[in-house]
């Protein structure tokens, strides 16, 4: 089988690397992908967001399957033009994919649906907007309607910064389109979680739970980033908490999708706030998460790509999904500086790695020699897998440290909150 991935970042080589192990592919393709996964894949270079190249691609190569996975592609309609071009794909069609492209949206259906999420209030006009931030309850969450790279939410702890964050969205158009709309909400409390599904628009498959740290520094100080790290299984995530979740969340916004003529195939991002009044949705994302994605993955016992033809073609109720009872944790290692301005080009030194442990490649390309530099903020995910949380929040900073390039930095306390609840 020839297969092609669309996507180029951390996720993307950790889909790839779990593909790998399915005997049945004997091509694997990355569009564009990047000079880290050189080995796991043939890099194309089209841009993820070129649809109409992709497509050309897939039929000109005769792919057997395409997965989609980063935002902006998904919320563009590839899916739709591969399966249009006959060329069967996993990951939502455009309809459903406005589920993350919209947050206006996703909030709307929640509220018509009665799934559980923080109260909130849409503005088109500055003005309104200005208005609602000068007496709404602080702090208070602030989000682009819009795809924004992850970086679209800012959480407001004074009115001043909230009518900071209004005015830079919709007057000063940081986020271009995407801020022209904002969604203002509740501040929730409580520990969050995330959980990736497998649905097929009917059924519905949790994956592995996940822990996020998406603040740059230790302590959860510093700027918001698209992700400095994870851990799964989240110790907040009970099994009393699951089975809530199943049947007032996952379950309702699925039968929700569909009501709306929208049915939702793919992985759909449950990002889940574990409030005093029981779990809450905080956002929907529409794809696998990154870098959730770096430790749900290693612990997948079944083949993946079983799984993807399953939901597809709307047979996940008859296909085995397993995961092992172990641990996984991902260090991401970035450049200084990140989320706002860093140096790239510098070369990365990478050491063998060992049965449970993996180097997931984000932001890197190769020179005319062959040697890998930095080329992004996020650099890479050092992964370990292990019996037990603690043994797995180990293993992945010896492996971390193992790793050298000029200008890396990482947080040190990956792993922390979990273990302390445990």
């Amino acid at each position: 089988m020839k297969v092609l991935v669309v996507g180029g970042g951390g996720r993307e080589h950790a889909i790839i690397k779990k593909l790998r192990e399915n005997p049945e592919i004997t091509e694997l393709f990355a569009l564009p992908g990047n000079g880290g996964m050189a080995g796991d894949a043939v890099c194309v270079p089209i841009a993820a967001t070129d649809v109409a190249a992709i497509t050309d691609f897939a039929k000109k190569e005769a792919v057997d399957f395409a997965v989609v996975t980063p935002d902006d592609p998904l919320a563009l309609g590839c899916v739709d033009a591969l399966e249009d071009a006959g060329i069967p794909s996993f990951g939502p069609r455009q309809n459903a994919a406005i589920i993350e492209s919209s947050k206006a949206f996703s909030k709307e259906l929640m509220a018509k649906y009665h799934i559980p999420t923080a109260a909130y209030a849409i503005f088109t006009d500055l003005q309104k907007a200005l208005e609602y931030v000068a007496t709404c309850p602080i702090p208070t969450v602030i989000k682009a309607d819009g795809l924004a790279l992850g970086k679209g939410v800012v959480i407001a702890q004074t009115r001043e910064e909230a009518a900071a964050a209004v005015r830079s969205m919709m007057e000063d158009k940081v986020f271009g389109d995407s801020g022209s709309r904002v969604v203002i909400e509740e501040f929730l409390e409580g520990p969050e979680v995330s959980v990736l599904s497998f649905t097929d628009g009917e059924t519905v498959v949790p994956m592995v739970s996940s822990m996020d740290h998406k603040r740059a520094g230790d302590n959860d100080t510093g700027l918001n980033t698209g992700g400095m790290g994870t851990v799964a299984p989240n110790p907040y995530y009970t099994p009393a908490v699951a089975e809530r979740c199943m049947n007032e969340i996952f379950l309702p916004t699925i039968r929700a999708m569909a009501a709306e003529g929208r049915p939702f195939r793919g992985c759909l991002y449950f990002g889940l706030m574990i409030t005093k009044d029981g779990p809450k949705v905080i956002e929907y994302n529409c794809r696998f998460g990154d870098p959730e994605t770096q430790v749900v993955l290693p612990l997948l016992k079944s083949d993946l790509l079983t799984i993807f033809r399953a939901v597809r073609d709307g047979k996940l109720a008859e296909t085995p999904v397993e995961f092992s009872d172990g641990a996984a944790c991902c260090v991401v290692l970035a450049s200084k500086g990140y989320p706002g301005k860093y140096e790239k080009g510098y070369p990365i030194a990478l050491p063998d790695t060992g049965a449970h442990e993996a180097i997931y490649i984000a932001g890197a390309t190769r020179d005319e020699s062959g040697v890998l530099r930095t080329n992004g903020g996020r650099v890479l995910g050092a992964v370990a897998t292990a019996d037990t949380l603690q043994s797995a929040v180990t293993a992945a900073y010896a492996l971390a440290d193992r790793i050298h390039f000029e200008n890396a930095y990482c947080r040190r306390d990956i792993g922390r909150r979990a273990l302390q609840a445990l």
